[in-house]
């Protein structure tokens, strides 16, 4: 694959999936465009975390996302 550093970056389509039930490879963005912002950023620092210069960072950053989700939530469970 070519990186294309705006549609495409190398940390985009290095971690593809393959979905069990058709055989597709498919990329993050395929599952996160279905999700909320915050919840989506969540899953793709983590979808992703390895495939850059710093782990610690980008899971550092989904923690940021899940926080925000859960402050914006609020009080939901009671």
């Amino acid at each position: 694959m070519v990186n294309d550093p705006v549609n495409s970056p190398k940390h985009y389509t290095s971690s593809l999936a393959c979905c069990p039930e058709c055989g597709k490879r498919i990329q993050c963005i395929d599952v996160v465009q279905h999700m909320n912002f915050c919840v989506g950023n969540a899953v793709k620092y983590l979808w992703r975390h390895e495939l850059k210069d710093s782990a610690m960072e980008d899971l550092q950053k989904a923690v940021w996302y899940i926080n925000q989700e859960i402050e914006r939530r609020g009080n939901e469970l009671g």
